[in-house]
């Protein structure tokens, strides 16, 4: 066939169309393989980073219990002079050189919602104190309310005091609330536990800004807790002490940070200078069991954050109750 006829010259061409259709599948499959494994380079070094910054949170979060047990065998007090105060970062062991940077907080120098309810009882004088901090913080009084509310519901109740139960001899309960016996009836929760501030979000009214408003003050708790005066701010001590202003409040707060610590319960009551105060009323102490541990680390333009709540027991190393890493 001759080479330079029609039929040729259209083979050759169709010949040239095959090859860069070729090339253009071979183009797209080459270019998709490399996503894919771009894609799955990233998540490698993701998984990695995360690895290994968790690794670096771990031990921000041992650090951070040598520090809380070593201050207490030093001392019983608990005071915002000693080391585990002060901004936790590299050197530490266990987290150099990984970018550990954390601080924990005493969450007894703040007002502890677990206080509401008492023995399986609302406690008037600290829902009376919750409003009284409400209000020097600015929080509506029907949202205080709401708060406490929502607070008291996520615990069980007794319906009387134990007293009153005790005084009817030979008392049967039915199981109905007019029994003479219904008075030692414990009412089980109608709301779920809260476990910290965040669990308040779906209270009416209750929103981020106002959880940043209460975050200094307030604190979620597993157990009862006095207030520590050597950690607590000016407002929830004029909160817990009843009678004690606020202006009375940050002039005693001013003279213990300027290192004239309260060195125990009854040091703190005379420097109240409350000629009235009854002493049993004052639910403030000098020591602290319980902190919380906020910290993060970066690796990689990736940041991950750790939050746990630490329980620092009299007679053993602090524990961890819960913890939660997050990116």
């Amino acid at each position: 066939m001759n080479s330079h006829s029609p039929g040729a010259a259209k083979q050759r061409g169709m010949a040239i169309i095959s090859a860069l259709l070729i090339a253009a599948v071979v183009a797209v499959l080459a270019a998709g393989m490399l996503a894919r494994q771009t894609v799955l380079t990233r998540a490698v070094e993701a998984e990695q980073a995360r690895i290994v910054g968790a690794q670096v949170l771990q031990g921000g979060l041992e650090y951070s219990r040598q520090l809380l047990w070593q201050a207490r065998q030093r001392e019983v007090l608990t005071r915002l002079d000693q080391p585990w105060a002060r901004p936790l970062g590299d050197p530490a062991p266990g987290a150099s050189g990984g970018g550990f940077q954390g601080r924990l907080q005493d969450l007894q120098g703040k007002f502890n919602l677990r206080n509401l309810v008492f023995n399986q009882q609302v406690d008037p004088e600290q829902v009376q104190a919750f409003y009284q901090l409400c209000q020097l913080l600015g929080v509506d009084a029907a949202l205080s309310r709401r708060i406490s509310q929502r607070v008291i519901a996520s615990y069980p109740q007794r319906l009387s005091s134990p007293a009153t139960a005790a005084g009817t001899p030979g008392a049967f309960n039915s199981g109905r609330l007019t029994s003479p016996g219904a008075a030692q009836q414990i009412l089980p929760p109608r709301q779920p536990m809260l476990r910290s501030l965040d669990d308040l979000l779906g209270v009416q009214g209750v929103d981020e800004a106002l959880l940043a408003r209460l975050e200094p003050y307030v604190s979620v708790l597993p157990g009862n807790t006095w207030v520590n005066g050597n950690t607590a701010s000016a407002e929830v001590l004029a909160a817990a002490v009843p009678g004690l202003s606020l202006s009375q409040a940050r002039a005693l707060v001013a003279e213990r940070d300027a290192g004239h610590w309260f060195i125990n319960r009854g040091d703190f009551v005379n420097r109240l200078h409350l000629p009235f105060a009854v002493q049993e009323r004052i639910k403030v102490g000098i020591t602290s069991e319980w902190f919380l541990l906020q910290g993060q680390v970066r690796r990689d333009q990736r940041q991950i954050t750790l939050h746990a709540l630490l329980h620092r027991p009299e007679d053993r190393m602090p524990q961890v109750i819960w913890s939660r890493v997050g990116a």
